[in-house]
């Protein structure tokens, strides 16, 4: 494959998945390591995409979202690893907050058979939670279309009713400097609130989350512990400074 074809088909991966990994890079195009690298590297210094750990990923606004739709097929493995991670932290008989998200929905699975009850903001989990026969209180308040989650003033309103043992968070981007963070202000707030009410709070991210950062701050890295499926040693080292990590593949 020659280098524009190699180029061209790197982007179209990416307009398809949003994220690659140089390793599915070098089998399919059959290039080498050294060459692929080569090739991300030069696609950046265009700003056609990000290099991350172990691949790349579309450039983006720090403001621009995707929809529960197209994240809920991102990394779906690795959020499911993480998601399993996290179900084992809850102990019979917790209350437990639940983030709309697409890695809090992969836990719901693995909470069956366990006396717990779940408050969620997030509309998209709610049928599995019932499939799966777990108490839920859902939030209520100004329904987001795009994430599926209610925010706002009457979301938090009726949150600040509960008290929860263990809250689980999703972020759009964890950085040393910058903390965790989401373009939403809004769910921003509610994330923040929800950690405030709990007990214990983690955060579930998958790696190309590390070193992103939007728009909208959430909290330090230091006020929740994280559950991430992998991460460089050195990164990792950095946020061990600031709070507990979970690497579930390390």
């Amino acid at each position: 494959m020659l280098t524009n074809e190699r180029h061209a088909y790197i982007l179209k991966k990416l307009e398809k998945k949003q994220t690659v990994k140089i390793q599915e890079l070098v089998d399919e195009t059959a290039a080498s390591e050294s060459t692929i690298r080569r090739d991300l590297t030069e696609l950046e210094s265009q700003q056609k995409l990000e290099r991350v750990f172990g691949g790349a990923i579309l450039t983006r606004s720090n403001l621009i979202e995707q929809s529960v739709t197209d994240k809920s097929t991102q990394n779906l493995a690795e959020k499911i690893h993480v998601a399993q991670a996290a179900a084992e932290l809850i102990k019979e008989g917790d209350s437990v907050y639940l983030d709309a998200g697409t890695t809090t929905f992969q836990m719901i699975p693995f909470l069956q058979n366990k006396n717990l009850l779940v408050v969620t903001n997030g509309l998209t989990l709610v049928d599995a939670l019932k499939d799966y026969g777990i108490t839920t209180y859902l939030t209520g308040g100004l329904f987001k279309s795009k994430t599926s989650a209610f925010v706002g003033s009457q979301t938090a309103r009726a949150m600040k009713n509960y008290r929860f043992d263990i809250c689980f968070l999703g972020v759009n981007g964890l950085h040393e400097q910058y903390g965790y963070t989401t373009p939403d202000p809004e769910e921003a707030a509610i994330k923040l609130l929800a950690s405030s009410l709990s007990r214990k709070t983690f955060v579930l991210a998958d790696h190309s989350k590390i070193n992103q950062v939007s728009f909208a701050k959430i909290m330090d890295l230091e006020k929740a512990e994280l559950i991430i499926d992998s991460i460089p040693a050195e990164t990792l080292d950095i946020f061990r400074k600031k709070t507990s990590v979970k690497v579930v593949h390390e």
